[in-house]
């Protein structure tokens, strides 16, 4: 099993205390200067896109009842310099690089090259670049970089057309990482298609659309409906060229096969899988995997997975262990109760019962025990530790029960 770091950076209320930006920086570069002492494999960084509280002053507001920013963190490459300027061992990764923002596919590739042409710059240097890309969360934080509906079609058809808008912005992503030289006239072209949609009404009504507002051949319920490229551009390279490729890592974080599967057509890439995914769905994915992922990476791994795990442990000395489990349960229903407050504006008990069992709480041996139960051996676990809390030393004891006490358990 591997074990890494999850840090959100997420400056939200807790308990009436929200952290200036400064604090959670510096606590961010405390915690993770310590996941490197204690051998942690990876600092996972979540990424996020223009400020929650502006967008509230919108019409739609997407989490109306958050009070802060959902995260800070808006340049893992930035982000990263300075994690490895301050650290020895310990890989960087980001969890999750919006590839739509912020100038598109191109412009990420072309950062990420220059990144690891400065990080490799020194030849002993072996620490990876683990890029986990997805489309963004919010669509607040791309519709300002264009990606919207351009016509009456893709706006009613919008929920499957942002699907293969992301395809083809992963194609030219992972192509221009390759160093190939290209145009948008060589990227895959789609179609819409009755199979792309749930029903036959929301087909046909997608039809009469396309019939009422273009001015060429109708089309009928059984035909296919052209989709414009989202990218057009002539021949290009993305520069440098001679970076040091081998230090990136790929993770794609989309649950569509089709998708998966077309990403590990150019690079070997991985798949992001949340905790609370159902557990027959990871199944379904590594065996899906085992037949898709690029050759160039080897055979498909466990590892390739990394899952989110919601960590609550208490090994506090002066407590019993049956004491430090009550502890442990308690910080995780308070965490959960102000997360899910924070998002949806109340509270549903059902969905805070679930979240705390799917959370990992206890002492060191109940943890040990749970994560024995839910995760297979061969796991990859993205340990999240500052879920919804702003207490360095909390956080850090947590980091510390987890490698001197869980894991000796865990690798027994």
């Amino acid at each position: 099993m591997i074990y890494d770091v999850f840090f959100s950076i997420c400056q939200t209320e807790v308990d009436g205390y929200k952290p200036t930006e400064r604090e959670m920086f510096n606590n961010f570069f405390d915690q993770v200067k310590l996941a490197d002492r204690l051998g942690y494999k990876t600092a996972w960084i979540a990424e996020t896109h223009l400020s929650c509280e502006v967008q509230k002053e919108n019409p739609g507001a997407v989490i109306p009842h958050f009070k802060g920013e959902i995260g800070l963190n808006t340049d893992i490459l930035q982000l990263a310099h300075k994690v490895f300027a301050v650290t020895d061992t310990i890989n960087v990764g980001s969890a999750i690089m919006n590839i739509l923002c912020n100038g598109g596919p191109i412009a990420h590739a072309e950062a990420i090259k220059t990144f690891l042409a400065l990080h490799g710059l020194e030849e002993k240097e072996k620490r990876v670049l683990e890029i986990g890309f997805a489309a963004g969360r919010f669509p607040f934080s791309n519709v300002p970089y264009g990606i919207r509906p351009r016509d009456p079609v893709e706006e009613k058809a919008w929920p499957v057309v942002k699907g293969l808008l992301f395809r083809e912005a992963t194609e030219i992503f992972l192509r221009a990482l390759k160093d190939e030289s290209f145009s948008s006239n060589d990227i895959t072209k789609y179609m819409l298609t009755r199979d792309l949609f749930r029903t036959d009404e929301e087909w046909n009504e997608l039809v009469k659309v396309y019939n009422q507002t273009t001015s060429g051949d109708q089309i009928g319920v059984d035909g296919c409906i052209p989709l414009r490229s989202f990218w057009d551009f002539d021949k290009l390279g993305v520069i440098p060229f001679e970076s040091r490729m081998e230090l990136l890592k790929l993770t794609i974080g989309s649950h569509d096969p089709l998708t998966q599967k077309h990403a590990n057509k150019f690079l070997p890439c991985g798949v992001f899988n949340l905790s609370i995914t159902p557990s027959e769905k990871i199944d379904e994915t590594h065996v899906f995997m085992q037949d898709h992922y690029h050759k160039d990476g080897g055979s498909w791994q466990r590892h390739l997975m990394p899952r989110t795990c919601l960590i609550f442990v208490n090994g506090d000395a002066d407590k019993s262990p049956s004491q430090q489990t009550v502890a442990a349960k308690k910080a995780a229903k308070s965490a959960l109760e102000n997360y899910w407050l924070a998002m949806e504006g109340t509270l549903d008990p059902d969905k805070i019962e679930k979240a705390v069992n799917n959370s990992i709480a206890g002492n060191p041996e109940v943890v040990a025990g749970m994560i024995k139960e839910k995760y297979h051996p061969q796991d990859r676990l993205m340990l999240w530790f500052d879920f919804n809390n702003h207490n360095n030393e909390e956080i850090k004891n947590s980091m510390e029960t987890f490698a001197n006490k869980v894991i000796p358990l865990l690798e027994q």
